[in-house]
């Protein structure tokens, strides 16, 4: 295993509208216990979209983990050209800040939004150069992860493919354990 593709739930779906928000630090926390195990057993990429929510804390949960492991690197890989250019002036700049801690950041489509095919084409071609998903997701809480969840499903159909997933009962048992320390 070399690649290691992270995603997950959007902070709106978890009901985080602001980076204060104590959810985010037991979500961190898992993630840092996941990227570690991975990074343990090989990895030396993660990829991810770097999308708000779970792809942006992931990627910034790396950046405090190239202190243990500097040898981890992340790519943060695009859908499309442009991608985020029609956030808001805090978003762009959080965004700016998490393509700033990338050791590569790029585009699977060079055009801007043209339709749902760039999206699709990007979810393959990260489950192709990937050997194994982290997702904090859970298939009883549907939200936009769903999609790339059933297609790591299908393709462990026919291939080998890690996936390992955080779920509400993995982040309610981190939660518990937050309010002890």
């Amino acid at each position: 295993m070399r690649n290691l593709y992270i995603s997950g739930y959007r902070s709106f779906e978890l009901g985080i509208f602001k980076d204060d928000d104590p959810k985010i630090a037991v979500i961190k926390k898992c993630l840092k216990q996941e990227i570690s195990q991975f990074i343990e057993e090989g990895i030396e990429w993660i990829l991810t979209s770097a999308q708000f929510g779970t792809e942006q804390w992931a990627v910034e949960v790396v950046d405090e983990l190239k202190k243990d492991y500097p040898m981890i690197k992340v790519a943060v890989i695009l859908p499309f050209l442009e991608f985020g250019s029609n956030w808001n002036e805090k978003n762009q700049t959080k965004f700016s800040a998490i393509k700033k801690l990338a050791n590569y950041v790029e585009s699977t489509s060079h055009k801007p939004y043209q339709d749902p095919s760039q999206l699709r084409n990007h979810q393959e071609f990260l489950l192709d150069h990937c050997q194994a998903a982290l997702l904090v997701y859970d298939p009883e809480f549907e939200g936009k992860t769903k999609f790339v969840y059933q297609a790591i499903k299908k393709r462990q159909e026919t291939s080998e493919f890690e996936l390992r997933l955080i779920d509400v009962d993995q982040l309610q048992n981190s939660s518990v354990e937050e309010e002890y320390y």
